[in-house]
């Protein structure tokens, strides 16, 4: 089984027609790409979209994306993983809407 990693982002930073995606804002500021391990993704909705409904959770084939994934400590010390470079769309394997409080709404297809 492939190992996955998460990104959660506000539905209007999803880019529609694109082949990668970019980041979001602060992922451009930190010059990365945050991504969670998915033991990981209910702490990072808690700490960074706390209370937001207009949310996305892509599953991303972590083998996919080579050396720029890099496994760095952040939240407690815990390796996170790090994405340094665009995301391309094909390493992307779903795309579900979720709430802060993790509940799926409904799946989109990537």
């Amino acid at each position: 089984m492939r190992e996955l990693v998460f990104k959660i982002l506000r539905k209007d930073e999803w880019p529609l027609a694109a082949e990668v995606f970019e980041g979001s804002a602060d992922d451009r500021r930190d010059g990365f790409i945050h991504l969670s391990t998915g033991a990981q993704v209910a702490g990072t909705l808690k700490a960074h979209f706390r209370g937001e409904n207009d949310l996305l959770l892509l599953e991303i084939d972590a083998a996919s994306l080579g050396p720029a994934l890099k496994w760095e400590p952040s939240r407690g010390g815990a390796l996170f993983p790090h994405l340094y470079g665009a995301l391309p769309l094909s390493a992307v394997r779903s795309v579900t809407a979720i709430n802060s409080g993790g509940a799926f709404a409904d799946t989109l297809g990537a």
